[in-house]
């Protein structure tokens, strides 16, 4: 294979098992075998910071990635050899619609929705406001006076809801308008010129839909919610895609499916012949 395979993963509960459902035994070492193959690179892509991404590296033993996406999209870096280079670029792409504001100080936008919760300011980043929700809130009434909140800031934003399944909590991301993570994964995709073909995306939730559903090759893995794969069906439909998300369901190299199972079973859908690999 001339180009390598560009391998794009959620880290919490896709590559990292700390969701309910239990892990296949060889998954995580199956998918360090394929990061350590000179044919693949691996990117990280999730809500964690730097810090906490390398802290799942240090508590997970999974490998160090060649990039990593933190903050729901709104970092990207370079990793080579332990040594961390955020991307000025995108950083600069993103300042120019975020204006004076970060994440800490756009709490302050929504003084007067009181079902909002501020996440701890260790988990707001410079273009990234997240919040607590009531897992059973209205989600479309929410987005909506939070949208009115924003426009009346003079905001141009996107709102992102999920579910934290082990605290059964709902969580909230307000980032700049061009900021997510399909966008970031466009970005990193157009500056090592791979295409959506050479590409795969791994993700398990709502703040994954983005990626999961559009034209990038991508998998979602067994251990998503009902809700989720619902989602994501009904959205692939809606945008013409669903050739382009597989949704795994375990069986392969007697794998359940679950977090890394599920990323090995995609991979090897969309690409047979990446199987010997990881045997």
């Amino acid at each position: 294979m001339s180009v390598p395979l560009l391998i794009c993963t959620d880290l919490d509960r896709t590559l990292l098992p700390n969701g309910p459902q239990p892990e296949s035994p060889l998954a995580r070492a199956r998918f360090a075998a394929l990061a350590a193959r000179p044919e693949s690179r691996i990117a990280y892509v999730t809500g964690r910071d730097r810090n906490l991404v390398e802290a799942a590296i240090a508590e997970y033993g999974i490998p160090q990635p060649d990039f990593a996406i933190g903050d729901v999209g709104t970092s990207i870096y370079s990793v080579a050899e332990g040594a961390w280079a955020p991307w000025q670029s995108w950083h600069d792409t993103l300042a120019a619609e975020w204006h004076e504001y970060d994440g800490k100080s756009l709490c302050a936008v929504f003084h007067d929705l009181h079902q909002l919760e501020p996440q701890e300011d260790s988990k707001q980043g410079r273009f990234k406001s997240s919040y607590y929700a009531s897992a059973a809130i209205d989600v479309a009434q929410l987005k909506s006076q939070m949208s009115r909140c924003l426009n009346d800031a003079g905001l141009a934003a996107r709102i992102i809801w999920s579910i934290d399944e082990i605290l059964g909590i709902g969580l909230v991301d307000v980032l700049p308008e061009r900021a997510s993570k399909l966008h970031a994964v466009q970005f990193l995709m157009h500056r090592l010129n791979h295409t959506v073909q050479d590409t795969l995306f791994a993700g398990d939730s709502g703040n994954d839909l983005s990626v999961l559903c559009s034209d990038i090759l991508a998998v979602l893995v067994a251990n998503a919610t009902d809700e989720v794969r619902r989602q994501a069906l009904q959205l692939a439909r809606t945008e013409h895609t669903e050739a382009a998300i597989y949704f795994a369901k375990g069986g392969f190299l007697e794998m359940n499916g679950n977090y890394s199972a599920g990323i090995l079973e995609g991979l090897v859908h969309y690409h047979p012949q990446t199987e010997h690999w990881i045997r």
